[in-house]
């Protein structure tokens, strides 16, 4: 079956435009502060979204404007925000986390071959108590929309079922240091759900639904 092609529309980036594949589209936002982007299944679509506003498209695809949010439970915007993709699952991986408030890209690993989101999700976490540190800060809470991340990370255990293979050796050598790193550090920051239902989709989400 062909892979069907997919359109990447960057509104702020290093050259805003309209890309026709994931790599274009990164080498535009990976290190720009509060970068815009969004991924589409056609070009007309594509070309219609770049002539509209970000936010517009956005709160039409599940994402909302964090600062606009109106009921009593809201976000934590001094918060890192954290996701994970994968094609297929298992398949190729990819995770990263973002400062909330202004969705700035902090870190951000992968592919790694033959991986599950829940794995992605626990590595997200775990990278994103390992930056904190790192830069020494310790009042910042950490979002994920995975229970199960959230749950292996508070057991320092990732319980998966997945199979090391040749293929992906270099993931569980990742998570394995990330346990081992949990047991060692015994971090007391705090790792709360994302409430996709009411906030819309998390700020770190890459956008290939």
């Amino acid at each position: 079956m062909a892979k069907k092609a997919k359109y990447y529309v960057v509104w702020r980036g290093k050259k805003p435009g309209i890309y026709h594949s994931w790599e274009d589209c990164k080498k535009q936002v990976t290190g720009f502060e509060g970068a815009h982007y969004k991924s589409f299944t056609s070009a007309d679509e594509a070309k219609s979204a770049f002539n509209k506003s970000y936010w517009e498209i956005v709160a039409r695809k599940g994402k909302k404007d964090l600062k606009e949010l109106t009921g009593k439970d809201k976000p934590i915007l001094n918060s890192i925000s954290v996701d994970a993709a994968c094609k297929g699952n298992p398949g190729r991986l990819e995770y990263r986390g973002v400062y909330t408030d202004t969705e700035t890209l902090l870190f951000e690993r992968g592919p790694f071959e033959m991986g599950t989101v829940n794995i992605g999700e626990f590595l997200a976490i775990v990278l994103g108590m390992a930056w904190m540190k790192k830069h020494k800060i310790t009042d910042m809470p950490i979002y994920s929309d995975s229970r199960t991340a959230i749950a292996w990370v508070r057991n320092k255990r990732a319980n998966t079922k997945l199979k090391k293979t040749a293929a992906n050796a270099v993931l569980f050598d990742a998570l394995n240091k990330a346990v081992e790193w949990l047991k060692t550090n015994n971090p007391k920051i705090k790792v709360l759900k994302w409430n996709t239902r009411e906030w819309g989709e998390i700020p770190a989400d890459y956008g290939r639904k």
